[in-house]
């Protein structure tokens, strides 16, 4: 019987996203969940990859530049040229993850934008800071004084 890998974490979310901006052979979910299971420690099935739009996004993209691209880092003239290109071509890849996660969520700041307008929101309104986060630190000064 297995056991259930631990839900995954910001950090981790972020780490499969890099091994995908690093991917530079075929790609199917059963190799990627693989080499999460080899770098995460944790085996997840697709459907659970798949539910993170993160992982999901990258994934596609990954998989159509590697269709673009041939799938294969081609042959150098020495082991330094390839690890150069590599990492360009990771870098690359990060680069164009970055760029679609950029674009959507300024697509969703649109929307938001809209609907804050149409119920009308607006920007003093909407651009006010924060309050400050009151973690009980008063309350405890409080006690320790009266003593």
């Amino acid at each position: 019987m297995h056991r259930r890998a631990k839900n995954l974490s910001d950090v981790d979310i972020k780490r499969i996203v890099e091994i995908l901006d690093g991917w530079s052979t075929k790609l199917t979910w059963n190799l990627l969940i693989d080499e999460i299971a080899v770098r995460i420690y944790g085996r997840y099935t697709r459907q659970a990859l798949f539910k993170h739009e993160r992982i999901r996004n990258a994934y596609f993209l990954t998989k159509k530049n590697l269709l673009r691209d041939g799938g294969q880092i081609g042959p150098t003239s020495s082991p330094e040229v390839q690890i150069a290109r590599q990492r360009i071509e990771r870098f690359e890849a990060e680069n164009r993850r970055l760029e679609s996660e950029n674009q959507r969520l300024l697509e969703q700041f649109t929307i938001w934008a809209f609907n804050a307008s149409a119920h009308g929101f607006d920007y003093e309104l909407l651009s006010q800071p924060l309050p400050d986060v009151n973690r009980g630190q008063t309350i405890l000064r409080k006690k320790l004084d009266s003593n």
